[in-house]
């Protein structure tokens, strides 16, 4: 109980740590038990924070705020309106040609596996074939199966998606247009010294914005330059395959590598082993090797480097936590620990210790 007792002693003894810990509590305790219920209002915040980067580049050429505002506003309401109308329905297509291939996939790589035990026999057995394509077509037809699920639920829940489209483009209005109001009146409810807190919001801040900002270019840069190559080397689904190897530089190291196996899969598809299936293998490892080695770094050169083993470890705790968006502020939230174990006071010294039984000083 000693040692307990002099770690809190030695660890929060100062106000400022007291105060730090409390603001981390009830954020991430009112993201864990609210999320679900506030994901509008917490998507409009996420999309004002990433869009206040180019209102900065606006007012920093001597527009005016609300000028600024009003540009960004409607250049992200035209993208918005071009992605559901047009790159939307375009994506759903190509998903249900996809679904509509499985089978005769299954059937193709069926018949390439049964070639194994003719020519490895000691290792592989036509038994173990048939049980492997069998379970692989009950997992493909259950995850048809949640794919028209959704689909249905999709369709029910249409008055709930319309909503969410007028209410998260209001709310990212406002949280542009209001900012310095709606932060003034957050201030009033946090303690005045908290200096400890505020550096770590700087750091935190500078961190988080460049990483989601770079994250976005990241993620369009890579599905346009695959998008086209794929469109290029003349292969099926180049808009949806795109899209999937743009979205996995969400997940660093592994995303990459999970990603190669659809591709993959749907090159052998459409021509099966040859010149074309090799030709994709390699430019999708070129674009791997230049996102991973020119453009990220680039991106990303202002980012706190962060442990590969901590981002890996960060991916797995936050995916757990909050699902696809825990995956995506996996790095942020790693950054925000090493922020507050940065700005951890450690000057602080032990508490003295207590003089043995008998023992007397002398001067």
């Amino acid at each position: 109980m000693r040692l307990i007792r002099d770690w809190f002693q030695r660890h929060f003894s100062d106000p400022q740590v007291v105060i730090l810990v409390g603001m981390l509590i009830v954020v991430f305790a009112g993201i864990y038990f609210l999320g679900r219920m506030v994901v509008p209002f917490l998507t409009g915040l996420v999309m004002a924070y990433l869009l206040e980067g180019l209102v900065r580049f606006l007012t920093n050429w001597r527009i005016p705020r609300l000028l600024a505002v009003l540009i960004v506003f409607f250049g992200f309401m035209t993208g918005s309106f071009f992605a559901l109308f047009w790159l939307l329905p375009m994506l759903t297509k190509q998903v249900a040609q996809l679904v509509q291939q499985i089978p005769g996939l299954i059937t193709h790589t069926q018949a390439l596996l049964l070639q194994l035990p003719e020519r490895y026999p000691k290792f592989i057995t036509d038994e173990q074939v048939v049980q492997f394509t069998t379970a692989l077509r009950n997992e493909l037809f259950t995850f048809g199966q949640k794919l028209l699920t959704f689909s249905v639920a999709s369709v029910t829940g249409l008055i709930t998606i319309i909503v969410y489209l007028i209410i998260v483009p209001m709310l990212i209005f406002f949280f542009l247009k209001d900012k310095e109001k709606i932060v003034s009146w957050l201030r009033a409810f946090l303690p005045k010294e908290r200096s400890l807190a505020k550096q770590v919001w700087l750091e935190v801040d500078n961190q988080i914005g460049n990483y989601i900002r770079g994250k976005f270019w990241e993620i369009l840069i890579v599905w346009g330059a695959t998008y086209a190559t794929f469109l290029w080397l003349g292969m099926q689904y180049a808009m949806l395959l795109g899209l999937v190897v743009g979205l996995s530089v969400l997940i660093p190291y592994i995303g990459a590598a999970v990603v190669t196996l659809p591709v993959a899969i749907v090159a052998y598809a459409q021509w099966g082993f040859g010149d074309e299936l090799l030709y994709v293998l390699i430019a999708y490892a070129v674009i791997q090797a230049i996102d991973g080695n020119i453009l990220a770094p680039l991106l990303f050169s202002e980012v706190v480097d962060i442990h590969p083993v901590a981002i890996i470890l960060a991916i797995l705790v936050f995916g757990g936590l909050w699902g696809f968006w825990g995956i995506f502020f996996a790095i942020p939230l790693a950054t925000v620990v090493q922020a507050v174990l940065r700005a951890w006071p450690r000057s602080m010294a032990p508490p003295p210790e207590e003089p043995e039984a008998g023992t007397q000083y002398t001067e």
